[in-house]
Parts: C-alpha cells; sequence; structure tokens
C-alpha cells in the first residue's frame, strides 16, 4: 500500500512563499511522475506542475516563473516551492504520484493540504 502525505500549507499575504512537501511511504519499487493539483471551491482539480523520474518539469501557464518543483528521490519526497503567490492561488493542493510497487502500478493522491493567500 502507498501513501502520500502533504505538509507546507497554510495562511500567506500575496507576494509571500510556501514550500509544499509530499513525502511518499509504503511498498515502492519506483516513482515515475510526481505531480501537483490544486483544487478551488466550487472549480475543478487542475494540474500545477509535474516532474518525471528524470527531472523534466512542466508547469501550467499559471505556475510558470513562480512556482519550482522538484524532489529528493532518496527521499521519497517531491516539493513544490510557490513564490509571489496571489489571492488566485488560494486553494486545496493535491499531491499524486504514479507509483510501481511490484505488483499494482497506478496513481496515488495525498489528502490534501489549504494554501490561502491573503490580498
Amino acid at each position: 500500500q502507498v501513501q502520500l502525505v502533504e505538509s507546507g500549507g497554510g495562511l500567506v499575504q500575496a507576494g509571500g512563499s510556501l514550500r509544499l512537501s509530499c513525502a511518499a511511504s509504503g511498498t515502492i519499487r519506483r516513482i515515475n511522475i510526481m505531480s501537483w493539483f490544486r483544487q478551488a471551491p466550487g472549480k475543478q482539480r487542475d494540474l500545477v506542475a509535474q516532474i518525471t523520474d528524470g527531472d523534466s518539469t512542466t508547469y501550467a501557464d499559471s505556475a510558470k516563473g513562480r512556482f519550482v518543483i522538484s524532489r529528493d528521490n532518496a527521499k521519497r519526497t517531491g516539493y513544490l516551492q510557490m513564490n509571489n503567490l496571489k489571492p488566485e492561488d488560494t486553494a486545496v493542493y493535491y499531491c499524486n504520484a504514479n507509483v510501481e510497487t511490484g505488483s499494482i502500478d497506478g496513481d496515488y493522491w495525498g489528502q490534501g493540504t489549504q494554501v490561502t493567500v491573503s490580498s
């Protein structure tokens, strides 16, 4: 069984920064793509950024130039550094990982962490 636990969310003023973490645990052979999604109230869950096991990254237009995704494979942890935060970044942020377990491969989700940006 695989678990993802996010941390690092909170309340910050516009222009501030937060660093989210996503720690994976369980029966893991390999973590392929790690991704961050976000969901604001009444809206769909959208991709923010993703990183492959080769450290190739992709960002949503809204995140480019402000957010940086990274990962530490030895720690099985992914990160999302968010700078110059705006009120429209307010959402629940979810970590997603595509994991090889040796038996069943699949996508796993964390429980989410709230990010609130005040104006």
